[in-house]
């Protein structure tokens, strides 16, 4: 429990904000925002905990020092702000005093963004799951799917995840007929690829790995967010009590990450990775589904915790069959 005591320590205070910033209403809604947050992250602590095992511990501890306050007032407040400032050619404090004085005005205009964002985060998610999908390896968990004679064939092509992607992105651009929404896709593929390619390269030196890890779990973080904070206007309009519960949300699954990381519970429950990238890969498609459709943030993280409950229970099960045969 020792991992999760600054959570609860900053969800109080969150709690307490809440309450001096709209009363016994605002509490609630700080509440259900750090529910949401948590559930549509989950898989992404899974994620990050798998990259952090290959990190120099020293990067490790930075990432939960330096990421969080990036992860709260980065990803959950200035994103935002800076998205609207973009778009309306507004300065950032002036974007600020907007969406204190008028919300409504600055949520209509983040939603203006959100097709392009949703495009851009969709293609980078998409990346992580078809990297881990055509991945050679052991263990693995839905076998008629990974383990078929159609799939080894599939994984032996050369660059088969950026093939699938490009396939995916022209499709997206043939139904949406939209450029803007297509060049956004591809600079999130690009993007993935490329912090491959600098993983890659500097993979020998412990620092500037960890370096490419820090930025790559960043981003990672950065195509969660944005999903919970579009979610999250369905809730409330006043941008503190947002960045408050999806910041304390956040910080509850740096928690659940270093626990994962420091417990090595991704060694002990074998499918456990697999149903977080399964998740994550879901999510892709949802986010760019929602491009043209609209589709409530509950869905999302009701799947995503059913997939990850699904495989944990299954790395349970398979424990226990391989204790009673020894």
């Amino acid at each position: 429990m020792r991992y999760f005591y600054s959570s609860f320590l900053i969800m109080a205070l969150g709690l307490i904000a809440g309450y001096f910033l709209g009363g016994v209403a605002a509490i609630y809604i700080t509440f259900l925002l750090i529910v949401l947050e948590i559930s549509l992250s989950f898989d992404n602590a899974v994620v990050n905990a798998k990259v952090l095992e290959t990190m120099d511990p020293i990067w490790q501890k930075r990432f939960i020092l330096f990421g969080l306050p990036l992860a709260v007032f980065g990803m959950r407040l200035v994103f935002p702000l800076a998205i609207v400032s973009l778009v309306t050619g507004m300065g950032l404090f002036e974007t600020l005093q907007v969406a204190i004085d008028d919300p409504e005005r600055y949520e209509a205009v983040l939603k203006t963004t959100e097709t392009t964002i949703f495009a851009f985060g969709g293609a980078f998610l998409l990346m992580v799951f078809l990297d881990f999908f055509f991945e050679e390896r052991d263990i693995k968990w839905v076998t008629f799917v990974e383990g078929s004679k159609v799939m080894e064939k599939f994984s032996g092509v050369a660059n088969i995840e950026l093939i699938t992607a490009i396939m995916v992105g022209i499709t997206l651009g043939h139904i949406t007929q939209d450029f803007g929404i297509v060049l956004a896709f591809m600079y999130g593929v690009l993007l993935h690829s490329l912090l491959g390619m600098l993983d890659h390269f500097l993979s020998s030196d412990t620092v500037k790995s960890g370096v490419a890890g820090f930025i790559y779990l960043e981003i990672l973080d950065a195509s969660f967010s944005f999903d919970g904070v579009i979610g999250a206007f369905a809730l409330t309009s006043n941008i503190f009590i947002i960045m408050i519960g999806l910041g304390v949300g956040a910080m509850f699954v740096r928690s659940i990450t270093l626990y994962f990381v420091e417990h090595k519970v991704l060694s002990h429950f074998r499918y456990l990775e697999h149903g977080a990238h399964y998740a994550i890969g879901i999510l892709a498609v949802i986010m760019l589904m929602k491009i043209t459709t609209e589709i409530s943030e509950m869905v999302t993280g009701t799947i995503g915790i059913a997939l990850i409950a699904a495989a944990f229970a299954h790395s349970l099960w398979e424990n226990r069959q391989a204790n009673l045969e020894h």
